[in-house]
């Protein structure tokens, strides 16, 4: 089986989030690809067959499945407009959270995502101990998101990964404050699915993007995660829906081993 590595909301090679891909004509069973996800070791891998006009995707962390990711989807689009379809200006993927569309516009691709405008939540000390920093505010969604008093503060957060798998609210933890060069910065932390630090995740763009939008009085923003490896994110409210676009770079393609 073909296997495809891809640095999503890359400019260049070894930025943005690396995705492992996996185009299919059929199914694996599920703890087959827990396993190829888990013997990955990255963030996530993606896993898509083509059902009629769309494909099906799925997402695999080296824990477990997830319901949203964005780098992931990417780094599919990237793949499938590449290597399968290339004549394909626009791909449908039927998702967990969805149908999921992404458009080609030049060398970006935009995800439609949905929008999840994350609600205001008690900051405990729990939080404080795991996250090293006190947020100046706190709120949740799917994940935990912190606004922290400067990019910066951003920037040098030193977590203790240990504490974070423990909080007992939240998928994962994202801090984000506004930045000088860009809208916006974050990182974002899912240690309770054995990723420490995501290098550049797009589903938390999902909470940033409304709460980012509403706070600067702006429907368009450019962001910018600030792990090791960075990311750069051109992002746009539109209703319920964000979309949220970067570029991708082809790292490896190679021949997965399996005998079934």
């Amino acid at each position: 089986m073909k296997y495809y590595v891809v640095d999503a909301f890359a400019e260049k090679l070894f930025e943005g989030n690396p995705a492992g891909v996996c185009i299919m004509e059929s199914w694996l069973s599920d703890g087959l690809m827990q396993n190829i996800a888990a013997e990955n070791n990255l963030s996530e891998t993606a896993f898509a067959v083509k059902e009629g006009d769309s494909y099906r995707l799925r997402w695999f962390t080296p824990a477990e499945e997830i319901d949203l990711c964005g780098h992931a989807t990417l780094a599919t689009a990237y793949v499938i407009a590449n290597y399968y379809e290339r004549d394909a200006e626009q791909l449908t993927f039927q998702t967990m959270s969805g149908e999921l569309v992404v458009e080609k516009k030049g060398d970006l691709y935009e995800l439609d995502f949905p929008s999840r405008m994350p609600e205001e939540f008690p900051l405990t000390e729990q939080m404080v101990e795991a996250l090293g920093v006190t947020p100046v505010e706190t709120y949740v969604s799917r994940d935990l998101m912190f606004v922290l008093e400067s990019e910066e503060a951003v920037q040098n957060a030193a977590p203790n990964f240990s504490k974070l798998k423990e909080l007992p609210d939240g998928v994962g933890v994202s801090i984000t404050a506004k930045s000088e060069k860009y809208d916006f910065a974050s990182r974002s932390f899912f240690p309770k699915l054995n990723v420490n630090e995501d290098p550049v995740c797009g589903s938390a763009h999902c909470n940033f993007i409304p709460f980012w939008a509403n706070r600067l009085g702006k429907h368009e923003l450019t962001a910018r995660q600030l792990s090791k490896r960075g990311g750069t994110l051109y992002c746009k409210l539109e209703g319920d829906r964000v979309k949220i676009a970067g570029r991708a770079v082809l790292y490896s393609i190679a021949d997965l081993q399996i005998n079934l």
